[in-house]
């Protein structure tokens, strides 16, 4: 992980010949710096440059320069600025001439490089969890290379960290114990119908584990969508097929490649075949081929032989041809800006891969699979760090589509499993994905080549304001207790073809977290031969959806989503605890005949705690061999659903006897426990594509393990049924899902009331 390349954009702001930009426009007349003549540029387009947001407060007449962490206040004719709020002596004071504001050629430097802004702080001992930077995954690259197993043109679906030992980790993250273990990095290797597991000891320098799987498919990796492409330019059938369509260059038809899922061999397709389905859109050059399907033609790529080997048509649709740009061109006045600024600097802080905010501390990394992992989660309650997860992250998801003709019924993304989310993260936009006042965090993964690949921007840190946290005011007496609520968000974004998809850990002040998914991109739609609801053909090409365009169906799916969580609730073991409020009769003979009770019970076993979940009712993890200063046991609440417009995916809308239900357990419940197994990471299985049984969640219970007062591993399940609207149509508004996590009965009193600011760590030395 990096942060954002500082010293490259100063160099590059500062290479350019800015005093042939201030002579164009009229600011070319020199300061004076230290006896030196001092090249003045212009404030706006100086800092624009550097990537910096500049406003002007007229009531205060200073001008305000903010960049991630930093924010600088400097007033004309001042030779001291404000850095997060401290003095600093510049060289040369910001002037105003001839109505624009222009600093010397060095303020960047000055400001920027100052050592004032503490949002970064040095990283005494490295986080056991740290991912592989740069220099470990070229070792561990070459080390592969040059051992005994190694072959030609190598495909990696992963290279990465093996996990430490759990309690080792533990140990140095709260205690300070020094973290003696080698690093060890772990891949995966796709050969054809063959995996290869293996480990590299980066210590020892040599190959410690090489595991050949035959007759395993892997994940499709990016090479594979070149290969597809690639397949259909290439095939005469598939040309012929087009031109049936009116379609005469293959080049304009984008290739889309899909899983086929497994289907007992009802669709002809062999296990051991590794295969792709395509489906195809034509780029009219609108920017948008996706609103542009190429109905009832699929190609069969193997891949292979990198070839096409089957062709599936139906019935002939004409491909949708209507412009359907979705990239704003709106002409319309820009709304006035919305600055969010810090004046004396961030309250939070981040050393090495660790964040540290108020009471919550917790380590950030991206994994080229699941996409973002927090871990060693912990609340600094009465000045003590308080466990309450081990690690957290998306464990996989699916996207099932609900129609069950030619083109589609063989939808059901695994999006994690099948295509890695992590390796297709997006960079986020600073003012648009995430707020202006975000840090923005580079994050290194391998890529299919198994060399480093710096993704920039990859997870967004802010801080929000989220409403009152509590308010009181006394109607007899001077007292009005009122708090805002402050959020800290830790962002990550990754496009999966059409979808983009959000995924927000949000820390509350009081204890909460968080795990929000949202929706966004271009709807998967099916092309039709109806324009209007009114048409003869409308009943029945939206059977299976909703008739958002002209010729335009959006087919009706699902997005759920599967979160893994190895929570540690205040140390642990833990247990898993039902509340259930109940209507009991009352027996004293008062004026009551029912009263409100709850009935609690501890659950023994992974089967017992498998269940659909009800919002009426209270489920906890919780730690019995500790208690609140009452007397209660402490506990986390779990929330697998909060939320949406669309209606809450409370399982797959299939018929029990379908094939993907043999292949996946996750998505028909809302809550899982299991007992720790540091080999029990995905909810879907490792290998998932075409997968013929259900190797993740549903063969982890199998042996029913007990979970009493264990260490345990929660699994929430959550996502929305999508039924499609015009008003997410040509480009979706993000449809989010919220999932929470609660204290309960965790802390003695309102933990709001105690937040430990980051001045004060500062001032004290804690962290």
């Amino acid at each position: 992980m990096r942060q954002n390349k500082l010293l490259q954009a100063i160099q590059k702001v500062i290479g350019i010949n800015l005093g042939i930009m201030g002579a164009v426009l009229g600011l070319s007349q020199p300061l004076h710096a230290h006896s030196q003549a001092a090249e003045m540029v212009p404030l706006y387009q100086n800092m624009s440059d550097f990537g910096a947001h500049v406003k002007k407060d007229d009531f205060t007449n200073s001008y305000i320069i903010s960049k991630g962490s930093l924010t600088v206040r400097a007033k004309p004719n001042s030779d001291t600025v404000l850095v997060n709020g401290k003095p600093l002596k510049v060289s040369v004071p910001l002037v105003e001439k001839n109505g624009q504001a222009v600093v010397s050629a060095g303020f960047i430097n000055e400001v920027f490089q100052s050592g004032l802004d503490k949002t970064f702080t040095v990283e005494n001992s490295p986080h056991p969890l740290n991912g592989l930077n740069t220099a470990e995954l070229k070792a561990a690259y070459d080390i592969i290379q040059k051992s005994k197993y190694a072959y030609p043109n190598m495909r990696f679906a992963e290279l990465k960290l093996k996990e430490p030992d759990k309690a080792k980790v533990w140990d140095t993250f709260i205690d300070n114990k020094p973290f003696t273990d080698h690093r060890i990095a772990v891949f995966n290797l796709l050969k054809g119908n063959t995996a290869i597991e293996g480990e590299v000891d980066l210590n020892s320098k040599e190959v410690i584990k090489w595991n050949v799987l035959e007759n395993t498919h892997g994940m499709v990796l990016i090479d594979n969508f070149e290969a597809v492409q690639k397949a259909i330019e290439n095939s005469a059938d598939y040309r012929k097929a087009l031109k049936k369509r009116g379609i005469d260059d293959v080049k304009k038809v984008i290739a889309n490649p899909l899983t086929v899922g497994y289907f007992g061999g009802k669709d002809g397709l062999n296990k051991e075949l590794n295969v792709l389905k395509v489906v195809s859109y034509l780029d009219t050059g609108d920017g948008n081929y996706w609103a542009h399907p190429i109905e009832n033609l699929v190609a069969v790529v193997d891949l292979n032989q990198q070839k096409v080997i089957r062709i599936e048509e139906g019935s002939l649709i004409p491909v949708p041809m209507a412009p359907k740009p979705y990239v704003s061109k709106n002409t319309k006045t820009p709304p006035k800006p919305l600055n969010m600024v810090e004046p004396e600097g961030k309250n939070f802080s981040i050393s090495g891969q660790t964040v540290h905010w108020g009471n919550w501390c917790l380590h950030v990394s991206l994994d080229s699979r699941v996409g973002l992992q927090l871990s060693t989660v912990t609340y600094k309650d009465k000045g003590v760090k308080r466990k309450v997860m081990y690690e957290g992250n998306l464990g996989g998801m699916v996207v099932p589509y609900g129609d069950p003709e030619l083109g589609w019924y063989f939808k059901s993304y695994l999006d994690s499993g099948e295509y890695g989310m992590g390796t297709l993260t997006s960079s986020i936009n600073p003012g648009k994905d995430a707020p202006n006042n975000a840090v923005l965090l580079d994050a290194v993964i391998a890529d299919y080549t198994g060399q480093p690949q710096v993704i920039p921007n990859a997870i967004a840190i802010f801080e929000r304001y989220a409403g009152p946290e509590y308010k009181h005011k006394e109607i007899f007496g001077d007292q009005d207790a009122s708090e805002e609520r402050r959020e800290l968000v830790v962002r990550w974004i990754s496009t999966v073809g059409n979808y983009d998809y959000m995924f927000d850990w949000v820390f509350g002040q009081n204890g909460t977290i968080g795990l929000n998914a949202g929706a966004t991109g271009i709807e998967a739609v099916k092309g039709v031969k109806t324009r209007t609801m009114h048409d003869a053909t409308a009943k029945e090409d939206t059977k299976y959806g909703t008739l958002i365009d002209h010729n335009i169906v959006g087919t009706t799916h699902q997005h759920i989503y599967n979160y893994r969580l190895d929570m540690d609730v205040d140390g642990g073991p833990n247990s898993f605890v039902h509340m259930d409020p109940v209507i009991k009769p009352t027996t004293d003979g008062g004026v009551r005949t029912s009263s409100m009770q709850i009935d609690t019970k501890v659950i023994d076993s992974e089967k017992s705690a498998t269940e659909k979940f009800d919002p009426s009712s209270i489920r906890l993890i919780s730690n019995l061999n500790k208690e609140n200063k009452m007397g209660n046991p402490v506990s986390y609440q779990l929330i697998p659903f909060a939320g949406g417009t669309h209606p809450i995916a409370k399982g797959a809308q299939f018929s029990p006897d379908e094939w993907l239900f043999k292949r996946l357990s996750f998505m028909d419940k809302q809550i899982w426990v299991t007992q720790y197994n540091a080999d029990e990471r995905y909810p879907e299985g490792k290998y998932s594509n075409r997968s013929t049984h259900d190797t993740g969640l549903g063969q982890f219970i199998d042996n029913n393990q007990n979970i009493e007062n264990k260490d345990l591993v929660v699994w929430l399940t959550t996502g929305t049924t999508h039924v499609a609207r015009a008003e997410e149509w040509p480009i979706m508004p993000t449809e989010w899902v919220n999932t929470l996590l609660k204290p309960w009965n965790f802390f003695d009193s309102t933990p709001s009331l105690n937040i430990e600011t980051e001045k004060e760590k500062q001032n004290t030395g804690h962290h």
